[in-house]
């Protein structure tokens, strides 16, 4: 059994929200992403979602674009992202998943989840900066990290650690300069890590022996500012659909 993951769906199957004016490239993307998610992947397989999965306001009217997911191939792991303003608590979202009978979606938020060998968890993120609103979310989103990990680590025990954030946890101190920064992703090693901000969520991440990391948020000309590879011994994926040209990446 594979896991597969893909961020970023901005579905608004309930409502017309074209997302080309983002870039052509978005034109009809919810096709483009059915298509090769159908190609690609079986029942038995896990698809990872880091956030921003609708445009949705309102849990209730969350029915078309779930029902858009829960009729493709796989179980599915949805993360919040920051558009995600539908998401609300973990057990009234259960609640709308089980009444509608959409059998194969679950969610991460303040848990985890075991597939196989591998433990899943995660939390949003915030964007990494030192504003005083920022450093507060931050704060927050890093205690939810820890409770999202510790509660992998109590309830299955000694396993490999996937970790979904949606914001980047991990950025260039001057992104004009992504260049300098030097990094093998065939090895553990990187060079010029005084030009990485090493975020609070990487440094929790090492502490539980997190080796795989996915995140999205990033889109259009931001892709420019994705760190991949592998830097603190942790490997950086950036999912977000358009980066990946709406198709799925396989994580194993």
């Amino acid at each position: 059994m594979s896991i597969y993951a893909i961020g970023d769906l901005h579905l608004s199957l309930n409502k017309e929200k074209p997302m080309d004016i983002f870039g052509l490239n978005w034109k009809s993307h919810e096709h483009k992403i059915k298509e090769n998610w159908e190609k690609t992947v079986s029942n038995d397989d896990l698809v990872l979602l880091p956030g921003d999965f609708s445009w949705e306001m309102h849990l209730k009217d969350m029915y078309e674009d779930f029902k858009f997911l829960n009729d493709l191939p796989g179980k599915k792991l949805l993360l919040k992202g920051n558009h995600d303003y539908w998401w609300t608590t973990l057990a009234k979202m259960r609640e709308f998943i089980e009444e509608n009978k959409f059998s194969n979606i679950d969610f991460v938020y303040n848990n985890s989840y075991l597939f196989e060998d591998k433990i899943i968890a995660g939390t949003r993120g915030w964007a990494l900066n030192d504003t005083e609103n920022g450093i507060k979310m931050n704060h927050r989103e890093e205690e939810r990290l820890k409770i999202s990990l510790q509660s992998g680590v109590d309830s299955f025990g000694d396993k490999e650690i996937i970790c979904l954030m949606h914001y980047p946890p991990i950025v260039a101190e001057e992104i004009n300069k992504l260049e300098d920064v030097n990094y093998d992703p065939k090895s553990n090693k990187s060079e010029n890590t005084n030009k990485l901000k090493i975020s609070n969520y990487v440094k929790i991440m090492k502490e539980y022996n997190v080796k795989t990391c996915l995140y999205g948020h990033l889109h259009g000309e931001s892709h420019k500012e994705a760190l991949e590879g592998i830097i603190e011994n942790i490997n950086f994926k950036l999912v977000s659909c358009d980066y990946l040209e709406f198709k799925l990446y396989k994580v194993r």
